[in-house]
Order: structure tokens, then sequence, then C-alpha cells
């Protein structure tokens, strides 16, 4: 009996050393991800001033999904806060932090198309790699609106990490967007908006780092475990699209409601809905374009 409960207290400690081994080079793992530093060479873009550009840039902040990580005032919102994937909050952006002080055009840019904050290091659940595909144009303008905020007197909420966000990061699950943008080779595209399939391919961007590279859902990978998985957007048998029509599509956007009176999961940015007449055409007949693709297979 005595050598059979020193085995067992040797197994046990055996595996807590191994437990505490792994934590340990996770913690490590994870933390050299979010303390690296991105040398940038922002390429400065002209940023407008005029009224019709300030209001370009609002609708974009409204539609984009800025206000579902940044709140409606842009001071700030949560994004999670969960044991598992930790306390994430959406910055201050407006005069009202501390440390927007002294914010220049370049470090916007170097923020929305790079992902990394003035001091070189990458913007955690910053959607970037989405953004750097935005044109010159829509960033100038969303950068013109930003610079009109009215100061809003919040601290920012210091961010945590949960051990499965930490895991996720560690294992290249979860990747921060300054870590996979291709900083050198950006080409911003030129785009004239309208109901056309090819805007609505620069507007799908948006989608993909939900739904995927090719907007076939499946498990989100950013998100928390209990997160469901994105719907398949491809006009595929086992997603839900291949059965709505245009109409359906614009209800679910705007109402965050299927067709049979369900509604979408609160995973789904609200932002969306800010979308006019054009883009969720043009969305939509992108969408209708894509080749079918099985559910998940990304």
């Amino acid at each position: 009996m005595k050598k059979l409960l020193k085995w067992l207290a040797c197994t046990v400690l055996g595996l807590v050393g191994l437990i505490v081994i792994g934590a340990v080079i996770v913690y490590v793992s994870s933390n050299a991800k979010l303390t690296r530093t991105h040398p940038v060479a922002v390429q400065p873009i002209a940023i407008p001033t005029g009224p019709e550009a300030v209001k370009r840039g609002e609708h974009l902040a409204l539609s984009r999904g800025c206000v579902d990580c940044h709140g409606k005032d842009f001071a700030g919102a949560k994004v999670m806060d969960d044991g598992a994937m930790g306390r994430i909050y959406g910055r201050n952006l407006t005069p009202g932090s501390a440390a927007m002080a002294g914010y220049t055009d370049l470090d916007w840019v170097r923020a929305i198309r790079h992902g990394v904050a003035r001091d070189g290091h990458g913007v955690f659940i910053m959607p970037s790699e989405e953004y750097s595909k935005l044109s010159d144009a829509d960033v100038g303008a969303l950068v013109a609106f930003m610079k009109t905020l009215p100061a809003v007197e919040r601290a920012d909420v210091p961010l945590s990490f949960g051990p499965v966000s930490r895991v996720l990061l560690a294992t290249g699950k979860m990747k921060l967007s300054a870590d996979v943008i291709d900083h050198a080779h950006l080409v911003p595209p030129v785009v004239t908006p309208a109901v056309t399939a090819e805007y609505g391919k620069y507007l799908a961007v948006a989608c993909s780092g939900c739904h995927g590279p090719n907007l076939s859902g499946g498990k989100i990978a950013i998100g928390p475990p209990d997160w469901p998985p994105a719907r398949n957007l491809t006009p595929h048998a086992t997603g839900d699209l291949a059965k709505w029509t245009e109409a359906d599509f614009f209800r679910a956007i705007r109402a965050s409601q299927r067709p049979d009176g369900t509604a979408l999961s609160p995973v789904m940015p609200r932002g969306f809905a800010a979308m006019n007449d054009t883009e969720l055409g043009a969305l939509w007949a992108y969408l209708r374009t894509l080749p079918p693709v099985a559910t998940g297979t990304r």
C-alpha cells in the first residue's frame, strides 16, 4: 500500500509539474507575441478636412465595426469579459484619453492600416488585416472623422488575458493583425461605390475575420469557446444564403433577424446595419458570385 501511495504521489507531482511547465511556456510565448514591436514605415496619405469627407468617415466608423469595440461615443466599450478569454475592451479614441494626446495623422494610419500602436506594439484584436485593404480615400475620411471626435473623459480598461486567449496566441490559432500584414507591400485599392460585385468584394473583406477568407464560416478562432460558428456566406446548400432573397439579406443585416424570425447571434457586429443600400446591394451581388463551399472548409 505504501508503495502504491508513493507511486500515486509521484504521478500527481509529475502531472502538476508538467502543467506548471506548460503554463509557463504558454505565458512566455504569448507574452512574446503581445510585446513584440513592429518597425513599420508608414506611407502618409492625404487627410481631407471638408464636411463631406468627415461625413463619409463617420459613416465608415459606424458601418465597419468601429462602434462594436470602441462604443457609440468612441470612448471604449467591452469586447469580451470572461475567465477564459480575459477582459478585452476597446480603447478610448477621443481626446479625453491621455493616450491620444499628440496623436498624429501617421499614428492614425499606423493603427488603422497596420494594426500597430504608436509605441510599435501590435494592437490586440484590432482587425487591421481587413482595414489594410481599405482605399486611401476611405482611410483618409476615417481619420478625418476621428479627429473631430469630442473629448470623453473615460479611462481605458487595462487588457487582461485569460488562459484560452494565451493558448490561442501561443499556438498561433489567434494572431495579431500586425503579425500577418505584409506592411512593406500594401497596395490600397481604388474603388467606386456602386451596386456591383466588384465593390461588394471590397466590402466583404470586413466579413472575412469571422467568416474566413472564402466566407464559408465555421469556428471563429479569435473568440471565446462559447461563440457559435460563423455562418456560411457562400451559396452552398449547407449555408443560409442559398435559400435567401436579397430582401432577406437586407433584413438580416439591418434588423439582425433571419427570415424565420430568429435573431442573429450577438457575436455578429451590429454596426454593419449602418451600411447603405448601395453597400448592401453590392455585398449581396458579390456573395452571389462566390463558388459554393461547404460550411467551415476555410
